[in-house]
């Protein structure tokens, strides 16, 4: 049996510019996690510690960080645990890459042993016969690759060992969405890499499925890069047996970050008022957890909200507070005055023009909270939840109502 943990995408290192304040605090989250990462490694007593591309956020880290990280891979090296890493996008192997710039086997008390390898475009792959495993890792030295780094590779003709492991930071390949990644590979290419099992970096969220033979997934980000990442915070680990003839893959997930993720629906009908929503989300209060409100159904038009106070006022007991109101103002209730006047035609208008709107919200599909930007965005509902605000001010200002916008 070999057993081993597969991680990547820890991107030591991110500034977080989205975080403000919070962004030295999830720098330390990421450390944490791959020291955690490490840990599972050293009680589980694998064979392997494989990390796929993006250890580090980019090439240009202060010594001291890198030093930092080479203490950890040190422990594993001084428990006899072998690591094989592949730099990926961000620690891209080029003219100026942190791989040249420091000599991490030897940082981490490895140097003339095989107990740390940095894979790179010279030396793509490692036979390590004290495992009876060949780990196959293409890389290259420029960010967008030039072709597959699975081109040509057949494990079913290699012999020298029993497993055939693949390293890759690559994406694979989905029409009209990884058109414009740097590397792309194919289930196709996986299939035919007849590789035993393919460790994957690049998408920051776990994901395991199989092509041909191969078992191939993404270990995902070890802690949240990204405060969108909720399938973030992650290792694998997996084990290759061979009882009979038969070859056995599992993996298993292991949770390793300290990042939470909760979305949360709130009908804007039964809040009352905005110290009612504060309360409300103050019960949740969380420094770990990334909140992502919303508020739906019709809100009444005494309810007063500001989500801009709320966040501000809440946002440092969370490492991130979003709210989105997507609640709609009422239509008319009671009887509309007569078409002929004034306020009767400018009703029926914007009630035409609501109506419209939402039947081109229901043609563009169900909203599932994530339009083309990443954001929720939605042009036909949008527009619809707009020309009930319009109507609802409107109404309210030529019945003489005094209205705060």
């Amino acid at each position: 049996m070999l057993r081993l943990v597969h991680t990547a995408d820890v991107h030591l290192g991110a500034r977080h510019a989205d975080l403000g304040d919070q962004a030295v605090a999830q720098r330390e989250r990421q450390f944490a996690a791959f020291v955690a990462s490490v840990d599972l490694a050293l009680a589980e007593r694998v064979d392997l510690f494989l990390i796929a591309g993006d250890l580090f956020d980019s090439n240009v880290q202060p010594r001291r960080s890198v030093e930092r990280a080479a203490s950890q891979l040190r422990r594993l090296v001084e428990a006899r645990i072998r690591t094989v890493l592949i730099p990926g996008t961000h620690d891209v192997y080029d003219r100026a890459s942190i791989y040249r710039t420091y000599d991490i086997p030897a940082m981490s008390g490895a140097l003339g042993t095989d107990l740390v390898t940095v894979l790179d475009p010279d030396h793509t792959e490692i036979h390590l016969p004290a495992l009876d495993v060949v780990v196959h890792g293409r890389c290259f030295a420029t960010k967008r690759a030039p072709e597959s780094p699975l081109l040509n590779l057949d494990a079913a003709t290699d012999h020298r060992a029993t497993w055939h492991v693949g390293l890759l930071h690559a994406a694979v390949a989905i029409p009209d969405r990884t058109d414009g990644d740097d590397v792309v590979i194919t289930v196709e290419q996986i299939a035919a890499s007849h590789l035993d099992y393919l460790a994957l970096g690049h998408w920051h969220s776990t994901l395991k499925d199989r092509a041909g033979d191969t078992i191939y997934a993404y270990s995902g980000a070890p802690e949240a890069v990204a405060m969108d990442q909720d399938r973030a915070g992650n290792v694998l680990l997996v084990s290759l047996d061979k009882p009979g003839e038969t070859k056995q893959v599992d993996v298993q997930e292991r949770k390793v970050g300290r990042t939470r993720f909760e979305r949360l629906e709130l009908d804007a009908a039964t809040l009352g008022s905005q110290p009612a929503l504060v309360e409300t989300l103050a019960a949740k209060a969380d420094p770990d957890l990334v909140l992502d409100v919303q508020l739906i159904g019709v809100r009444p038009d005494v309810l007063d909200l500001s989500t801009d106070e709320v966040e501000n006022e809440l946002g440092e007991r969370f490492l991130k507070l979003r709210i989105r109101d997507r609640s709609i103002a009422p239509l008319t209730d009671g009887t509309v005055p007569l078409p002929d006047t004034v306020l009767g035609a400018f009703i029926r208008d914007m009630e035409a023009q609501i109506a419209e709107a939402e039947a081109g919200a229901l043609e563009s599909g169900p909203d599932d909270g994530v339009g083309a930007a990443g954001d929720g965005a939605d042009p036909a509902r949008d527009a619809a939840a707009e020309l009930r605000d319009a109507l609802r001010l409107g109404r309210l200002l030529l019945a003489g109502e005094e209205v705060t916008l």
